[in-house]
């Protein structure tokens, strides 16, 4: 068999393996497989540098199929180079169960090293991934020690262009000069819907030689030897992301080739009969892998299996050069965190004018920065708001880059070694780049912006969570208070849409004390992303000898205080963040007119309903109906805490441009109208 027949044989066992899947299933995406198989067996044999026998290998090259609904080229890859995907596993793909899902899931398929298919998430994720990479190796590596040292690859589709979040994410990626991430364009110019000359016109190439990319056009998605050609001088490429534009046809070789109606439906069985005639591949079986097609494919394991121990040989040398840079990457890499990593964190003394929870984690942020080199991150341009910036720790950006700011900084101060990560005014880059940042590994990444502009990244806070990644947000001015700004800026319904994400934590401190804690849980929670919502305004910081400690922040909520020693309360207050200073304070009068109150702080509703119920039952009484909820956003959820006969003051409307003081009266959070609200629950 010559190298262009096993090439053909090889490209059209990708091909068919995917369409029989899909088949099968009677659901599913064809025409992506048909049309990029080419490219990616010439990625996948002879440029990914990957160990299907270890596929969290930490100096592996990183492929994200950022075009999700591809799946079944996916899982054909990992199945023929030899990853622990069985052709059974094919045969179950969509199926309730299986290893194949209908797209791509992070830590459901071995191989798959992120979850797409909500486009443009993906190449932004790769984004990450490269950073990650940049980071690591400026960081560590050494004159004749190069321990960091590997490409992130993408395949990306038109629909991926098109989406907002890639073209921010490729825009970041060319000012950062991100030259070891190459992204292949499955260039079918055709969409679910229609062929891209109706949406999609613009001239893709020069669009992304303007944000600073490398380009490479490839006519033909077949041939194999010009594929290969444009890897290699992409690989060539240092200091430019690489876009690697290759003309395809959807839906190649079958009666629907060129048409959108190849992209989102099973071909049916007679059109499948009539591709693999037009390919000239068996009818049946179905599911056919050629022997000498796998035994090429296999080759991988071999290749891989060297690759690793290489590196595991220079990793030798390197630590034996230089221990203790060894060590710290060690444990990067495997997610430790060092001991006395909490060592220095600050406790606060009371204070009744207090500090604004987002001052006060910044001055956490930075006493744990030098216990936790893993801590990389930045903000959406807002980092003087959001005190998100790691002090000293230098900013990442090429070092031939000059900075010019009002600040003074040292443009020394930049390289791809710092941890101060500047995205600019791109939320929903941002949260898919500390995705690809966190499914990395050796980090411990965080974003930072306002919290009303959650709702410009949620797409990326949700896939974190669905993934189940360790990433931290950092959202501040979290309430009207924010004040003049007004209502764009004002979050109201944010917090409970927030909060209705399965595993995302919301945590919503009452105080600097409070927020440091939220940092400690934050950091310690390895399989799930943290949300902290801090404030604008300064914030009273409660006398811990009067009230509990901030420790039981740990729990979701804690009763601070109560007028009942051994009994039960007639009143319940219940608040999160700014308001628990509220609800102490209006405790004060319903406790001189003989009503005995207990104020519970609730941070955090995910990890409360993470306890045992005697503990909800203790915090939460059952026979205690009287109960008032105080937050500063949506009402919808607060039920279930304040139970039938309860009531919640919130805000169910947008909110008004007005000093912070006025818009507290006018939206009864004063003392007065929550002891008014709490007379009325007890029919007084």
């Amino acid at each position: 068999m010559t190298d262009s027949t096993l090439d053909r044989q090889c490209i059209d066992t990708l091909r068919f393996l995917a369409v029989d899947m899909v088949q099968q299933a009677d659901s599913g995406h064809p025409g992506l497989p048909l049309g990029a198989a080419a490219m990616a067996y010439v990625l996948w044999t002879r440029h990914l540098k990957h160990h299907p026998a270890d596929p969290h290998w930490p100096d592996r090259d990183r492929f994200v199929l950022s075009a999700g609904h591809g799946s079944s080229l996916l899982y054909s890859l990992l199945h023929v180079t030899g990853y622990d995907l069985s052709l059974d596993d094919l045969k179950q793909f969509r199926q309730w169960g299986s290893k194949t899902p209908g797209h791509p899931e992070y830590g459901h398929t071995p191989g798959v090293e992120v979850t797409t298919g909500p486009l443009g998430q993906g190449l932004a994720n790769a984004v990450g991934m490269a950073i990650g990479e940049a980071h690591l190796a400026a960081r560590y590596n050494r004159d004749g020690h190069a321990v960091i040292d590997h490409h992130t690859w993408a395949i990306v589709s038109d629909g991926d262009l098109m989406e907002g979040v890639a073209s921010e994410a490729a825009s970041l990626a060319g000012h950062l000069q991100l030259g070891k991430l190459i992204c292949l364009y499955d260039d079918n110019r055709v969409t679910l819907a229609a062929g891209t000359d109706i949406t999609f016109s613009e001239d893709r190439a020069a669009r992304f030689a303007a944000y600073g990319w490398h380009t490479i056009t490839v006519d033909d998605g077949n041939d194999v030897a010009a594929i290969d050609a444009a890897l290699t001088a992409a690989r060539a490429e240092r200091t430019r992301p690489s876009l690697v534009l290759v003309r395809t046809h959807i839906g190649y070789g079958s009666p629907e080739q060129d048409s959108f109606k190849a992209h989102g439906s099973p071909l049916g069985v007679e059109d499948v009969r009539r591709t693999k005639q037009t390919l000239g591949w068996p009818l049946q079986p179905a599911f056919l892998v050629p022997p000498a097609a796998l035994a090429h494919f296999r080759a991988a394991l071999g290749r891989g299996a060297r690759a690793q121990q290489a590196w595991f040989e220079r990793l030798d040398g390197y630590a034996s050069a230089f221990p203790e840079l060894a060590a710290e990457l060690r444990g990067r890499l495997r997610g430790e965190l060092p001991a006395g990593w909490d060592a220095d964190i600050p406790t606060f003394p009371a204070d009744a004018r207090g500090i604004a929870t987002r001052v006060a984690s910044g001055k956490v942020m930075n006493a744990l920065a030098a216990k936790l080199p893993a801590l990389f991150g930045g903000s959406a341009d807002l980092d003087s708001s959001t005190h998100t910036n790691l002090v000293g720790q230098g900013d990442f950006n090429p070092a031939a880059t000059a900075r010019q700011d009002t600040q003074g900084s040292d443009p020394a101060g930049w390289s791809q070694a710092g941890r101060n990560l500047h995205v600019g005014v791109r939320e929903h880059a941002m949260g898919a780049i500390a995705n690809g940042l966190a499914v990395h590994g050796g980090f411990i990444p965080y974003g930072s912006t306002f919290l009303i502009f959650s709702d410009y990244m949620r797409p990326a806070i949700r896939l974190a969570a669905l993934m189940g990644v360790h990433v931290i947000h950092v959202f501040t001015h979290d309430s009207i208070a924010l004040g003049e700004d007004g209502p764009t800026h004002q979050p109201i319904e944010q917090l409970a849409s927030l909060r209705a994400i399965p595993n995302l934590t919301v945590i919503r401190p009452a105080d600097a004390n409070e927020t440091a804690v939220a940092w400690k849980v934050a950091l310690a929670s390895e399989r799930q992303p943290v949300l902290l919502a801090l404030t604008r305004q300064n914030l009273p910081i409660l006398d811990r000898s009067r009230y509990a400690s901030a420790e039981g922040l740990r729990r979701g909520a804690y009763v601070l205080g109560d007028d009942t020693a051994d009994g039960l309360p007639a009143l319940i207050l219940i608040a999160s963040g700014s308001e628990v200073g509220l609800i102490l304070a209006a405790a004060e009068p319903l406790r001189q007119q003989g009503i005995a109150v207990r104020c519970v702080s609730m941070p955090s509703w995910e990890l409360f309903d993470a306890q045992p119920s005697p503990y909800r039952d203790a915090v939460l009484p059952p026979q205690v109906g009287a109960r008032l909820a105080v937050e500063m956003g949506a009402s919808q959820g607060w039920a279930r805490y304040t139970g039938a006969h309860g009531d919640v003051l919130a805000i169910d409307r947008f909110g008004a441009s007005a000093p912070a003081a006025t818009l507290l009266r006018e939206y009864g959070f004063t003392v007065e109208h929550v002891v008014q609200r709490a007379r009325a629950l007890l029919g007084r």
